[in-house]
């Protein structure tokens, strides 16, 4: 059975929460990756950006619609989606862009696993860690190059 420590990218571009989006905006150009992983200074995960965030700071504000009853406004879409989106259009730094809710994956997880995860969720890469300890990265072009082994 092949496992994610298999096939998993051990040399990982991360982050700190205090890169800057412009750097970040950076770091994706010239690396071409889709997704980072956001480390403290021991190395453990703490969250995850992806190109994905900084294209969604640009887009316009969307206002929920709204109703009012008597004296109340009540928003449609909840005040925590306009709230995020404000977040979002706000982030100054990765730590703040990106998500501090992220799904992991452990080295000796098959691989199978990983994809069945990545699919579920419409990820396209997974941190790897072992308990907090970020140790790898696998992505679905790695299981794609499984396929071949």
């Amino acid at each position: 059975m092949l496992t994610v420590a298999d096939i998993m990218t051990k040399k990982v571009v991360s982050i700190k929460g205090s890169t800057t989006v412009r750097e970040l905006a950076g770091i994706f150009d010239t690396m071409h990756f889709g997704t980072l992983p956001i480390v403290d200074d021991s190395g453990n995960l703490t969250g995850i950006v992806t190109a994905s965030d900084l294209v969604e700071q640009d887009r316009p504000l969307h206002i929920p619609t709204v109703i009012s009853l008597f004296d109340w406004v009540i928003p449609l879409g909840g005040e925590s989606s306009l709230q995020r989106d404000l977040d979002k259009i706000s982030a100054q730094t990765a730590a703040e862009l990106g998500s501090g809710d992220v799904v992991t994956i452990a080295p000796e997880d098959a691989v199978s696993n990983a994809a069945e995860i990545m699919s579920n969720r419409k990820l396209h890469a997974l941190p790897v860690v072992e308990g907090k300890k970020l140790v790898g990265m696998v992505s679905r072009i790695d299981i794609i190059r499984s396929m071949n082994k």
